[in-house]
């Protein structure tokens, strides 16, 4: 078993270069004005790309090159790359009909489409799969890697409301033009006259992605998201409505500092800036600002950035313990300038941070301590937003000013997301009353990996442990 994960690595990257040579070979020849030549350097220098698509196509290579070409031309003729607010009809944004927000029980992203506001017209129909793409690329930029949970809310919907051709370019665009992107569709609510039409639907999926489609009713689609996510029509206490400008994905917003939560943005940032600039150069030069506890978890992996590297690189852990209630963000200026930053989190109410707003000089290191309040526990919907920019000569106390004028694209930024509790190993978590009575009852203490997980995950005295192994 321990020499099969190589061989499958091995394997995987023959078939991650035999894909890209054979695209060389056989589709680039046929034209270099077929593709967007971004796309095509990506596809050149992104393994991660490569796999998405071998794996959505069960590593076949033939699959995937056809799954390829028709992506990058998609993406070719709808200018993927260049889409924009600006290039996308203001008036789609205004009605609210597909927007990003929220979270399903997994931790995905929630992809929303409000089936009632969707009518179908073919004056507007390239504009508005042009509008879906534009969502989907930008989350694929914000959140690479990560998958989505479409939502088709279909509350006072009808016949009039269904467009198959419109239905069908979106399970395209998961089917076909973003490999793995698909967590689940969700279809809460349909009226049993669309029956016909959501049988036709399932056809297109296809094998790969039929089991991702779950129909659910007001009381089922609690089994998926839980109510904090949800519309009070769907039986949810999510208080959000949908209103543009802004664009309503960005759920990031200030967290609670230790001296209590913030009245606004600006005056967060001033005032920490003012308090926490001593602290920060402190942190810089000395090992003693925050306290080398074993109460603050510290990171393990670090994300090599232009302006700071951020450790963890991905995942925030917090115990699920009393005295496991804290972790450390470090943050590294790789600069040769002064680095601006600042922390932002989707649960403010749930997390204090210090400093979550400062500066850092070159070539050092700042220290943020992340800590959970009261009596939260952390969840895998929990996200944390770092954002860096260099401040050419401002000073700390130029912060809030400087975030107000700097430009988006001086900015750095970096997600993470929270752990669960009890870590992310191969198993899921179990009951230990069960996992016990399954060991009795099954014999299998001759499994290495069962013992590894039923000691991992114990939260049961040391003496259950001589127990099992009394058994």
């Amino acid at each position: 078993m321990a020499q099969s994960e190589p061989n499958d690595e091995q394997d995987l990257a023959k078939k991650i270069e035999e894909t890209r040579q054979r695209f060389k070979n056989e589709l680039l020849q046929e034209s270099t004005e077929k593709y967007d030549q971004r796309d095509v350097e990506r596809l050149l220098n992104d393994d991660a790309l490569v796999e998405g698509y071998l794996q959505w196509r069960q590593q076949v290579v033939d699959d995937a090159l056809k799954m390829i070409d028709d992506s990058l031309q998609w993406r070719k003729e709808f200018g993927v790359n260049d889409l924009s607010e600006s290039t996308i009809p203001r008036w789609m944004f205004e009605t609210g009909a597909v927007f990003l927000h929220g979270y399903d029980k997994e931790g995905n992203k929630l992809f929303w489409f409000k089936v009632k506001l969707h009518i179908k017209d073919a004056k507007t129909a390239l504009d508005k799969k042009k509008y879906v793409a534009f969502w989907l690329e930008r989350y694929a930029k914000k959140e690479p890697g990560m998958p989505l949970t479409v939502v088709f809310d279909m509350a006072e919907s009808g016949i009039s409301n269904i467009d198959m051709d419109f239905v069908k370019y979106v399970v395209n665009c998961f089917k076909v033009y973003y490999p793995k992107f698909l967590s689940k569709m969700v279809i809460v609510d349909m009226p049993w006259i669309m029956n016909a039409a959501w049988k036709i639907v399932k056809s297109w999926l296809g094998p790969e992605a039929i089991s991702k489609l779950k129909f659910a009713s007001k009381a089922e689609v609690l089994n998926y998201i839980d109510p904090e996510y949800l519309p009070p029509h769907m039986g949810g206490t999510d208080p959000f409505k949908y209103s543009y400008p802004p664009l309503p994905d960005d759920d990031f917003q200030t967290p609670i500092y230790d001296n209590g939560p913030s009245i606004t943005e600006d005056e967060t940032e001033s005032k920490e800036a003012e308090q926490e600039s001593k602290d920060t150069l402190e942190s810089s030069f000395s090992s003693d600002v925050v306290p080398k506890s074993k109460k603050v978890r510290k990171p393990l992996t670090t994300f090599k950035g232009p302006l700071m590297d951020v450790s963890p690189a991905e995942e925030l852990s917090f115990g699920s313990g009393e005295t496991e209630r804290k972790c450390l963000i470090v943050l590294t200026n790789v600069t040769k300038n002064v680095v601006a930053f600042k922390v932002r989190t989707t649960a403010p109410e749930k997390y204090r941070v210090k400093p979550s707003s400062s500066s850092c000089e070159p070539g050092a290191s700042v220290d943020i301590v992340v800590s959970l309040h009261g009596g939260f526990q952390a969840s895998p919907q929990d996200r944390f937003l770092v954002m860096a920019a260099e401040m050419d000569g401002a000073g700390s106390q130029e912060l809030a000013q400087f975030w107000k004028e700097v430009p988006k694209n001086k900015i750095m930024e970096h997600r993470c997301v929270t752990a669960s509790q009890y870590g992310t190993g191969v198993f899921p978590r179990l009951d230990d009353d069960l996992l016990l009575l399954f060991i009795r009852r099954t014999h299998c203490l001759t499994s290495p990996l069962l013992i590894l997980h039923f000691c991992f995950n114990l939260t049961k005295p040391p003496s259950v442990i001589f127990f099992f192994f009394s058994l």
